[in-house]
């Protein structure tokens, strides 16, 4: 949980401290290091999905045998 904490109080500095550079706005700043790790999460529950289906097809398990193949060769 401690590295959780840390990874999100780094998250919001970096957010917070691109968004003032490019604006010189700490309210614009601090609603952007607010609003984009929560839509990044959302981002991320879909792409996990999208992801675990791709991975789970049956040809997607034939293609990258075949890529495997073919670099071992």
């Amino acid at each position: 949980m401690k590295k959780t904490i840390s990874f999100a109080m780094m998250h919001f500095s970096v957010a917070f401290s691109v968004a003032y550079l490019l604006t010189g706005s700490a309210v614009i700043g601090g609603m952007l290091a607010l609003v984009e790790p929560a839509v990044n999460t959302v981002v991320f529950y879909f792409h996990e999905k999208a992801w675990a289906r791709i991975e789970s097809s049956p040809r997607a398990l034939r293609n990258d045998a075949g890529t495997m193949m073919s670099f071992s060769s």
